[in-house]
């Protein structure tokens, strides 16, 4: 398709989509009495108007039943959780048992290690990205210092080629086979956080566990934004946050994945909670634990229903749509921004670089910029008239239009903005 920067353009674009009513399913924040430009949902996700039922929901199970809305409840709060399991492993392309929500992301990826970071003396290396995103590097040092390893020789991070802001898929697998028997384990995140880059979750787990060591992904910016498939991809373990591209809430629980593969291992060490015990006995306070045969077998307490109630609406949207419809639309509206971004470039005669991938399957529903020439002004402008956009250092903006509420007109808008701006400031 040949795009046009014009506003009729934009506006037969969003004719034609056929997630277009669903941006009247969110609640936007308003500036100047209009509603945002809103590209922040890599951040945190605009709020489902649903949401709030679900919430009253159980609001009202509390006032009327109190503890015995537990049971009694239409959704019972002792197998709340259960009801996530179906539409979210459609979200991560996973089995329905393989899937958990529990906690919060950095404490999951924790537990997780539990059970997948083994070191040895001579295995204990661990892969990770560099310039991963700040709480994965504070847990992985500290999962290392916890295991009495020095991080500077037990850490090894895939550099950027000089002068390139991507990490090549080649310089992962040839750091992988280097470190080879010393691998304990690789964990990434599925898309950086930064860049917006999306890596070949497949091969880089056919690759480190070939070379003998557990495989897991950082999904906090992959789950319900990419096609995930996770099951099929043998990886050994996931955790993602829900408040991002799953719209849930500020700081709301996390889901997780565990491989069917590993559900029966007994010899895999884990934390455990009376949650996480057989269900059929789990009233019976029983002093040896039983886990429940799947991801929920990792659960320790018992779940804030408050917080998993709007993660639940917002799950039974996505199954709705479905992941298929999501990602052709995303593909479509990252490419239109791609194109007005470079439009308006051209006329203000600037100098914006565009530091994600220009592949789509090496990015997803981000776009950041480097803003060669321009600084925080424009950044400030660029909220003071509406565009809630997110300011990374030294110099980048990220954008990220999410399908469910941008729309084509919203990225048409933003480049007129943008165009103002930088001639304003």
């Amino acid at each position: 398709m040949t795009f046009q920067n014009t506003r009729d353009f934009a506006q037969e674009l969003d004719r034609q989509d056929p997630l277009r009513k669903y941006r009247d399913e969110f609640n936007f924040p308003e500036v100047k009495g209009k509603q945002v430009i809103y590209f922040t949902g890599n951040s945190l996700g605009l709020q489902p108007k649903c949401a709030r039922e679900y919430v009253d929901e159980v609001m009202d199970d509390w006032a009327k039943l109190a503890v015995e809305g537990h049971f009694l409840a239409e959704r019972a709060w002792w197998d709340y959780h259960e009801r996530f399991s179906d539409p979210l492993s459609k979200i991560v392309g996973a089995l329905p048992e393989e899937v958990a929500v529990m906690n919060t992301l950095t404490v999951n990826l924790h537990l997780l290690m539990v059970s997948f970071y083994r070191p040895t003396q001579k295995r204990y290396k661990i892969i990770c990205e560099s310039k991963a995103f700040p709480s994965d590097q504070y847990m992985i040092n500290s999962q290392v210092c916890f295991h009495g390893f020095n991080p500077k020789d037990a850490i090894v991070e895939i550099q950027r080629r000089e002068g390139e802001h991507n990490i090549r898929l080649e310089d992962v697998l040839a750091k992988i086979e280097e470190v080879g028997d010393e691998l304990a384990l690789v964990l990434m995140g599925g898309v950086n956080y930064y860049t917006g880059q999306v890596f070949d979750i497949k091969t880089i787990t056919e690759a480190g566990q070939k070379a003998g060591a557990y495989v897991g992904w950082d999904l906090a910016h992959a789950a319900g934004n990419i096609k995930l498939q996770l099951h099929d991809w043998n990886v050994d373990f996931a955790a993602w946050c829900s408040y991002k591209y799953m719209n849930s809430g500020p700081g709301n629980a996390s889901g997780c994945f565990v491989h069917q593969i590993h559900h029966s291992d007994t010899d895999l060490p884990r934390f455990a909670g009376w949650w996480g015990h057989n269900k059929e006995r789990r009233f019976k306070m029983e002093p040896e634990f039983d886990p429940v045969n799947g991801a929920n077998g990792w659960q320790i307490s018992n779940l804030p229903i408050l917080s998993l109630a709007p993660y639940l609406a917002s799950v039974h949207m996505f199954d709705k749509i479905g992941m298929d419809a999501l990602i052709l639309k995303r593909d479509r509206i990252t490419a239109y921004l791609e194109f007005i971004l470079k439009e308006i470039d051209a006329e203000v005669d600037s100098s914006f670089e565009i530091i994600t991938p220009s592949e789509p399957h090496e990015r997803a529903s981000q776009l950041s910029v480097f803003l060669h020439g321009e600084g925080r002004p424009l950044f400030d402008y660029l909220m003071e008239n509406g565009v809630i956009t997110d300011w990374r250092e030294p110099n980048v903006i990220r954008l990220a239009p999410v399908p469910l509420y941008c729309s084509f007109e919203d990225m048409y808008e933003f480049g007129q903005i943008l165009k103002k701006g930088i001639l304003e400031t």
